[in-house]
């Protein structure tokens, strides 16, 4: 043992203890060097295998030509890792001093550095320096952390250098200190050692120049490039900044920048500043360098200086990035929009709390100067800016998908700097354009590794003895499912049958997934961070490895499998009577689509036991949701699209809305008892530790467009209650106008709020206001999502057939683990629309000119937003187009209705549109809409949907395909 510190700390009990902490020294930690016979086999939790390679083979560099490892420092690490994450650098040691420094400051690159480590075909070795009797130092008294970590690292490469030389080879291995400090690199070189910047290391590499550009700018974010006058304010440092905070003088929040409006963004403000919520901050300097979900400081501006959102479509077309008086007209633009009559708070950035970046899928915008090397990205996201770029590749990359990460944001620059990371693939191809809308809604979607592999059950699995302890034998009950046409993760099977009493015993039988993963291992740890599974129209990316997905777990028929069973008693008007719960096996007698369901129930001929008790479910499930209707559940609609593939090219060849059969309904009512069931269960075990899921009521500010555009058809929509609405919209009829109620049930979906997770301990609405029920959970598809296999632990523990762990009863952690649930949750829907959204724009490629049928939906001051219902499709006809004459426009908000030149044009109005794909953008091409009908004088309208449209969230439904 080499030092000791004794000091007490106050605990959140309150309570004094005493903490002593003692750091001990090693002497038979490895170097990790496969040639080395000096040092004993690595001990256990001393270095990290597979280790550095016998004979170094990285690439041949010019300064180096000799066999050798690279050590490189912290800062380097946590700049450069886009560069060391190359499949050609290999044969590195990353030091415990400098994971430590990397873990301290950034947990993606801290992720990033762990899993490089843990590829085998790197070789790069962890060595755990700060507790080797000969690479451990004490700081000096006077030296800072930093200066401390400094020397260590230069300490553990010289002695590398000097045990690499005692191994007996012809040709010495060196070990090469890399840092871009240059005090550091100094320091190293008159110590003796052999130091470069990372910049000159890899230019030595004369074998793999396209190296260079993944080399990140490492200039100071707010240090000026050479040239170029001043745009941006300075930022306030940080320590400044969170004086302010303190004080109330600056307020903090998160970034959020506008699609439509690039000089137009909001801060959402964090705490309990309900009255300065949301503040609006326009124009480029008090945009002042934020980029889209940084987390940054406000400072408002005195009320004289307050403005309202902007009502016009501002896109930064970037053609010269010098040419500030272009950006000072657009912002005079701005201000002319600007509605005076809704004014809100608003402010200007002065300063960045923490930066959110990520790496950006998007094109390259090739430089007009002939052989320059600096070129404009510009993302996928239209909320990211364009950024600058130092390649050589220009010429390759045209046209092509890449990835590119941003460096820093100089003052004098108009937009930042970033490097190269990798390319993708052909813009347009559907794999490219699949791995794009992956990756900018952050889905994780690489292959699962043997890590989460190994814990999966050997094959052939069989049921055993110790799997039946606290399970009921259910396989002499007809259970069936249904499902969708092709689904394979069946997560969900039901029961019906008549009891002796003459009562009916219906039961909901899960997959018992919480099984296969247990709580803190490898694979429990890769399903929460995917958090769901994720539908795209061709393609599934599955939280759980397929062995589970759709084999052990997929209540398949005709196979035994473990379920978890919730089972009712009730009488003949669906009145439940008795409730309980039970692990189970079961054997499913049919695996049904809702077709094949539907088929059954409606045949004079089938009265076989399955077709007998879907006949008995089905009339329960009327009952149940009836019941629901009148407690004042919201019936909604959404228009949602199936696609009909090509067998051999997997290209879309027919586009038709989904439609609903009596089945889709009757499954969805025992999936609703059943988590509402389960939801009161585990909150009466587990007060404070119960995972719920509410859907919180909307504002009454939501509703104003619904309310206003029923009203124009002479229907009165009541809000103040769910109940008042459900009724109001089912009363909203028109006998000449059969698809009114529909139309305005899309519209009420759109004043919705989101759905969303929570631990019962740190929340006190619970309600879900689209079910109208007190209490709810997600139960129902532990397959498909993570929130259910937490809920199945939490049932397990409170009927007795499991133990429990400690972060299952600890409402903090639930907390923070709803909130990455909701994310994935939110981020899988978003990827969803935008798979739905590419194959809508590759099934019109070769369809030419469309004519159909569409409804308005929304109007805006210089546009109307329509809805084409055989398609699902909707598309914003802006009734302005740049180089053309604007025509005579005059907006009605109390009458949502929009006059141009002649012709009034109201919400719900039944119009004709011409629909073609318009690619002249193939970054964001888009379904261009042409109106037809009604014939405008100078009609120069058109209409486009992007993949970047969303809606609102409608409440639970069963959403499987």
């Amino acid at each position: 043992m080499l030092t000791s510190r004794t000091f007490v700390k106050r605990t959140r009990a309150g309570a004094v203890v005493k903490v002593v902490r003692e750091h001990y020294l090693r002497d038979d930690i490895a170097c990790g060097a496969a040639a080395c016979c000096l040092c004993p086999p690595a001990a256990p939790g001393t270095g990290s295998a597979p280790g550095l390679e016998a004979r170094p083979s990285g690439p041949a560099s010019g300064l180096c030509p000799g066999p050798h490892f690279l050590l490189p420092d912290t800062n380097l690490l946590l700049h450069q890792i886009d560069i060391l994450e190359d499949p050609v650098i290999k044969n590195v040691i990353v030091l415990q001093t400098v994971l430590q420094e990397v873990r301290n400051r950034s947990a993606p690159v801290y992720k990033r550095i762990r899993d490089v480590i843990q590829n085998p075909e790197k070789h790069f070795y962890s060595f755990t320096n700060e507790h080797h009797r000969e690479t451990y130092i004490e700081q000096k008294r006077g030296e800072t952390s930093n200066d401390r970590n400094d020397r260590a690292i230069r300490v553990a490469v010289k002695w590398y250098n000097e045990h690499l030389k005692k191994i007996e080879d012809e040709e010495k291995i060196q070990v090469i200190f890399l840092t871009n400090d240059r005090t550091n690199k100094e320091k190293a070189l008159e110590e003796g050692i052999t130091a470069y910047t990372c910049e000159e290391y890899i230019k030595s590499l004369t074998a793999n120049p396209e190296l260079v550009d993944r080399l990140a700018c490492v200039s100071d974010e707010g240090k000026e490039i050479e040239g170029g006058k001043i745009i941006f304010p300075e930022h306030i440092p940080l320590s400044k900044l969170q004086q302010g905070i303190k004080s109330g003088i600056y307020l903090q929040g998160t970034y959020r920048a506008n699609r439509e409006n690039y000089l137009e963004a909001t801060v959402w403000v964090h705490g309990d500043a309900e009255e300065n919520k949301e503040i609006i901050v326009q124009g480029l300097k008090h945009l002042n360098r934020a980029i889209h979900e940084d987390v940054v400081a406000v400072e408002l501006l005195a009320k004289d200086e307050w403005v309202g959102p902007s009502s016009v479509v501002l896109q930064d077309d970037g053609q010269n990035e010098e040419n500030i008086e272009n950006e000072e007209e657009k912002e005079n633009i701005l201000k002319a929009s600007v509605n005076k009559d809704m004014l809100r708070p608003t402010g200007r950035v002065v300063g960045i709390i923490k930066r959110n970046w990520r790496p950006y899928c998007g094109m390259l915008s090739k430089s007009q100067i002939k052989e320059a090397r600096r070129h404009l990205f510009t993302p996928a996201d239209r909320r990211i800016p364009r950024i600058r770029i130092e390649t050589r590749q220009a010429d390759t990359l045209e046209g092509q998908r890449i990835i590119v990460a941003i460096d820093g944001w100089p003052r004098n620059s108009r937009y930042p700097n970033g490097h190269f990371v990798k390319n993708l693939g052909s813009a347009g191809d559907k794999e490219t354009e699949t791995e794009v809308l992956l990756l900018e809604h952050d889905v994780p979607h690489q292959a699962f590794s043997q890590a989460v592999l190994s814990f999966l059950p050997k094959m052939p699995w069989n049921i055993t003895e110790e799997d039946m302890k606290h399970r009921e034998d259910l396989r002499h009950l007809y259970v069936c499912s249904v499902d969708p046409p092709g689904c394979t993760d069946i997560d969900d099977a039901l029961h019906y049958r008549e009891i002796g009493n003459g009562n009916l015993e219906v039961g909901v039988h899960i997959a018992d997934v919480s099984h296969f993963i247990r709580p803190g291992n490898a694979l429990d740890e890769e399903s929460v961070k995917r958090g769901t599974t994720v539908y795209l129209c061709e393609k599934r990316i599955d939280m759980v490895p397929e062995l589970l997905s759709s084999n052990l777990c997929s209540l398949r028929s005709n196979v035994d499998r473990l379920a978890f069973s919730c089972i009712w008693e009730m009488n003949h008007k669906a009145e439940i009577l008795k409730t309980r719960f039970t692990k189970s096996i079961i054997n499913s007698k049919a695996s049904l689509t809702y077709a094949e369901a539907q088929m059954r129930i409606d045949s004079a001929t089938m009265n076989d036991d399955i077709t007998t008790s879907l006949r008995g479910l089905n009339k329960l499930a009327k009952i149940l949701k009836k019941k629901r209707i009148d407690n004042g559940a919201l019936t909604l609609a959404s228009p949602e699209v199936r696609f009909h593939m090509d067998s051999e090219t997997h290209d879309p060849i027919d586009l038709q809305t989904k439609e609903l059969k009596e089945t889709n309904s009757m499954v969805e009512e025992f999936m609703l008892l059943a988590n509402i069931s389960v939801a009161q269960k585990i909150y009466d075990e587990f007060p404070e530790f119960a995972l719920l899921r509410k859907h919180p009521a909307p504002p009454p500010s939501n509703y104003d467009i619904l309310v206003k555009a029923a009203k124009s058809k002479n229907l009165e929509i009541r809000t103040d209650s769910a109940k008042a609405l459900a009724e109001s919209l089912d009363k909203a009829e028109s006998p000449t106008f059969p698809y009114l109620n529909t139309l305005l049930r899309i519209l009420t979906t759109r004043c919705m709020m989101q759905a969303v997770y929570f631990c019962s301990g740190m929340d006190n609405d619970f309600h879900h206001y689209g079910l109208a029920s007190p209490i709810y959970t997600h139960f129902t598809s532990p397959i498909r999502r993570y929130a259910d296999i937490i809920v199945h632990r939490l049932l397990a523990v409170a009927i007795g057939a499991d133990s429990t762990y400690p972060e299952l009863t600890d409402k903090h952690k639930l907390a923070e683990m709803c909130k990455n649930l909701n994310y994935r949750h939110k981020m899988a829907q978003y990827a969803q629309r935008a798979s739905v959204a590419f194959h809508t724009q590759l099934f019109f490629k070769t369809k030419g000119v469309v004519n159909e049928d569409a409804y308005i939906l929304f109007v805006r001051k210089n546009a109307i937003v329509v809805l084409i219902p055989k398609y699902g499709l909707e598309g914003t006809v802006f009734f302005e187009e740049k180089d053309k004459p604007t025509p005579k426009l005059e907006y009605n908000s109390e009458v949502p209705s929009l006059t141009v030149e002649d012709t009034t044009l109201c919400v719900f109005d039944k119009v004709k549109v011409n629909i073609m794909l318009d690619d002249s953008n193939i970054q964001h091409q888009k379904m261009r809409m042409v109106l037809v009908e009604p014939k405008i004088l100078g009609n120069n309208v058109h209409a486009s949907l992007s993949s970047e449209a969303s809606s609102k969230d409608e409440p639970e439904k069963k959403k499987k395909k």
